[in-house]
């Protein structure tokens, strides 16, 4: 049903939102958040999330906190200052998009 290359197109969209609802999350919750919240529809792969988080994290967008956990070191990821206002706009931005997209999509033939 979903297209992923649609949804590739979301992902910095999805992963920023995510945090910014959470806080802080690890990798493999982020993926289970996002499988749990579309019913399974859509899946993050960890060979398209990781590299996203790490360019993020070079643009200054997220920071990484390290914990031990289980004997494991687990790497949290949460919006800096940047990443902040980088959300707000990565949000309104796809909220437009898919305005524009419903109005094109419901756009009825010219009879005249």
């Amino acid at each position: 049903m979903a297209d992923s290359g649609l949804f590739k197109g979301s992902l910095i969209t999805i992963i920023l939102k995510l945090l910014k609802e959470d806080g802080r999350m690890y990798g493999y919750e982020i993926t289970q958040k996002v499988k749990a919240a579309t019913e399974g529809k859509f899946t993050i792969t960890e060979g398209a999330l990781y590299p996203t988080l790490h360019k993020l994290e070079a643009q200054g967008i997220l920071e990484v906190e390290v914990e031990k956990v289980d004997n494991r070191l687990r790497k949290y990821y949460k919006l800096t200052e940047k990443g902040t206002t980088e959300t707000a706009t990565k949000i309104s931005e796809l909220e437009e998009y898919i305005k524009t997209l419903q109005e094109i999509i419901q756009l009825k033939p010219n009879l005249g």
